[in-house]
């Protein structure tokens, strides 16, 4: 029997590469010259905070951000923004919370998709991921082409291949 697993992660290494980077062009740009713009990342609570002058300047911080993260190979839906709270002096805060395994929906929506192949496989749900297991390893690989060509809307990661 061969298997492999569809997860939704992301590489926390290429989120924090991409937050360095969006950061130095931040300090480097000139229409952020002489402000308080600026975005960080916490390894630990696994999000970002996004600190600007005022809504133009979060816009373009957020198009940066997605700009690198795309450049990086990652999925930007795995960006979840949370609404802005304007602090003291009109300054706009907001976190960026990173997506993470599958919800309940996701996962059963993704076990429909894979159903509808006709292939003999079988999804099964576990936790946050979606087990796929089968006989043939072709038939595992046609799944992953089927989810790659057809978008879901959903960042999904194809881990744990086994034969």
């Amino acid at each position: 029997m061969a298997s492999f697993d569809i997860v939704c992660e992301v590489n926390l290494q290429e989120i924090d590469n991409a937050v360095n980077q969006t950061s130095k062009e931040i300090s480097n740009r000139f229409d952020f010259k002489g402000g308080k713009s600026e975005v960080s990342f916490d390894k630990v609570g696994e999000k970002i905070k996004i600190i600007a002058d005022d809504e133009l300047k979060l816009r373009a911080i957020q198009s940066l951000l997605e700009t690198k993260v795309a450049k990086r190979g990652l999925d930007c839906r795995c960006l979840v923004y949370a609404t802005e709270v304007t602090g003291s002096g009109g300054i706009l805060r907001q976190e960026v919370t990173l997506k993470k395994g599958l919800s309940k929906e996701e996962a059963k929506k993704v076990v429909k998709a894979i159903k509808d192949l006709n292939l003999k496989v079988q999804p099964q749900v576990r936790e946050e991921l979606v087990r796929v297991t089968g006989k043939k390893i072709d038939e595992l690989q046609v799944v992953i082409s089927h989810f790659k060509e057809n978008d879901l809307g959903l960042p999904l990661d194809y881990i744990n291949m086994r034969s």
